[in-house]
């Protein structure tokens, strides 16, 4: 149902907040959501904090939260389930008609909504910012910059560059997602698949309010490689065109052999064009195994059919 659609009853907005020890920044960033939602939405929000089992107080300060307002709500996960599967319970619990996807500290403005808001009454359904401008280390920039584009040319579906979770979506787009049953999860990649109308807001991604990014190199490379195997099957096809490659140069180098042979049958010959043949042969094999593996390892995580998440408490839900 789009914005401007009969009411179901319930909020108008749900603002879904990851939170991993993201203790020095819950005040502020509660204070800024309710002074943008207040007016915007006339008190018809809901603001559910997911606590991705925080270890540094968070979990007192979102209890004293929820207590303190009625349309504040706090699913505590069981442990560290990562920020995916957070979204994606806050999602799960989410009541309102439009949902909106930003992190805890502070790098996605809550000053956008109202622009976001205002592009959903217009009548799309997902609206999500676009990051014009970042203030990560130079590595950092150039490593999402080569991420969102090698995607955008291999993925099967179009995903718009420089794009991350900071979304508001219609509660039939969240009902769709929600109803996707893969744990391996690329939110961003699985609000492109979905469809609907959508449309991008301008973004200027500022830094931290506090706090250090508790995106770690690993947990990058692992929601880069979910981006890419999820929504394509280029790793495979270039796998298969690397064994072709190797094999053809197995083939040059031999016939380069029986050639030389032939030209000159006295010339000794040494190992090393053979070693270097076996390594890379070897090679080849390991990196197509690799790839092979990567798709094995989500088809059997998907098959053992464990829960994304585990909810310890709700409070306010």
């Amino acid at each position: 149902m789009s914005a401007s659609s009969a009411d179901t009853g319930g909020p108008t907005l749900s603002v879904v907040l990851p939170c991993y020890n993201e203790r020095a920044s819950l005040l502020e960033v509660r204070r800024q959501l309710v002074d943008v939602l207040e007016p915007l939405t006339d008190g018809a929000y809901e603001i559910i904090f997911v606590n991705d089992g925080s270890t540094d107080g968070s979990t007192e300060i979102l209890d004293e939260f929820a207590a303190g307002n009625s349309r504040i709500r706090v699913l505590h996960l069981s442990r560290n389930f990562g920020h995916q599967a957070a979204l994606s319970a806050g999602l799960d619990a989410s009541s309102g008609r439009g949902v909106v996807l930003m992190d805890c500290d502070l790098q996605d403005p809550p000053e956008l909504l109202p622009s976001f808001v205002a592009r959903w009454r217009e009548g799309f359904d997902v609206v999500y910012a676009v990051r014009q401008a970042r203030t990560e280390h130079w590595w950092m920039r150039a490593s999402y910059a080569a991420f969102y584009r090698t995607l955008r040319v291999i993925a099967d579906i179009d995903i718009p560059l420089d794009v991350g979770d900071f979304c508001l979506l219609d509660r039939r787009v969240v009902d769709s997602i929600v109803a996707l049953p893969e744990r391996h999860r690329f939110l961003r990649g699985l609000r492109a698949w979905v469809g609907f109308r959508q449309a991008a807001v301008p973004c200027e991604r500022a830094a931290r309010f506090a706090g250090q990014s508790k995106y770690t190199p690993r947990k990058l490379l692992s929601l880069a490689l979910a981006g890419y195997v999820g929504f394509s099957a280029a790793p495979l096809r270039a796998a298969t065109a690397l064994g072709f490659g190797a094999a053809g140069g197995g083939i040059l180098l031999l016939l380069w052999v029986v050639l030389a042979k032939i030209a000159d049958p006295l010339t000794p010959r040494g190992w090393a064009s053979s070693s270097a043949l076996v390594l890379f042969i070897g090679g080849v094999q390991l990196i197509v195994l690799g790839v092979i593996g990567e798709y094995l390892n989500r088809v059997y995580d998907e098959v053992r059919r464990r829960p994304l998440y585990i909810v310890s408490r709700r409070v306010g839900l």
